[in-house]
């Protein structure tokens, strides 16, 4: 019994060290494949995401209710803005996810009374425009998804142009 102590304790660590680094890097590899599928668009540009049909799923389980608005965002050249507009009459909400697949940010439309507003997403040190409203995170990527609910997948072309008026940007103006 003492012979297999060794390997026993080896194959125990060899497991410990690889759960352990799975559930440290599997967020990461997660979010960098969402990004990939919901930036159509490109990086710190919003994409407005078609409807979700069994056909085309672009993330796991997309809402087929659900009109999707999605901003992948990349800070290592400054803070990025990100502008709402809520649709009168329909729940919105917009939630900031980071790399590591947490979210760092959520409000819907009840919530902004019914207005839109801004946030810019930065990390720590870097310079925002004065009395903005200021998301903070650790890291430099992550995604923005604006969710808009529809009665009816017909209404999409009725809603679609209020949908477009909610973007993202890097911020150019600090002041």
């Amino acid at each position: 019994m003492r012979g297999w102590f060794g390997p026993i304790l080896f194959g125990l660590i060899v497991a410990a060290a690889t759960a352990w680094a799975a559930i440290l890097y599997i967020p990461y590899g997660l979010m960098n494949v969402a990004m990939e599928r919901l930036g159509q668009e490109g990086v710190n540009t919003m994409s407005y995401g078609n409807l979700a049909t069994p056909e085309r799923q672009p993330v796991v389980r997309p809402s087929p209710d659900l009109a999707y608005s999605s901003c992948p965002y990349d800070l290592s050249a400054g803070p990025v803005s990100i502008d709402v507009a809520p649709v009168a009459g329909r729940y919105s909400s917009l939630s900031v996810f980071d790399a590591a697949t947490d979210v760092i940010f959520v409000r819907n439309d009840v919530e902004a009374g019914g207005k839109p507003y801004r946030i810019i997403v930065a990390r720590a040190g870097q310079a925002v425009p004065a009395g903005a409203e200021v998301v903070r995170t650790d890291h430099d990527r992550g995604i923005a998804l604006i969710r808009l609910l529809l009665k009816d997948p017909e209404e999409i072309g009725g809603l679609d142009a209020a949908r477009r008026e909610s973007s993202c940007a890097t911020v150019t103006n600090k002041k």
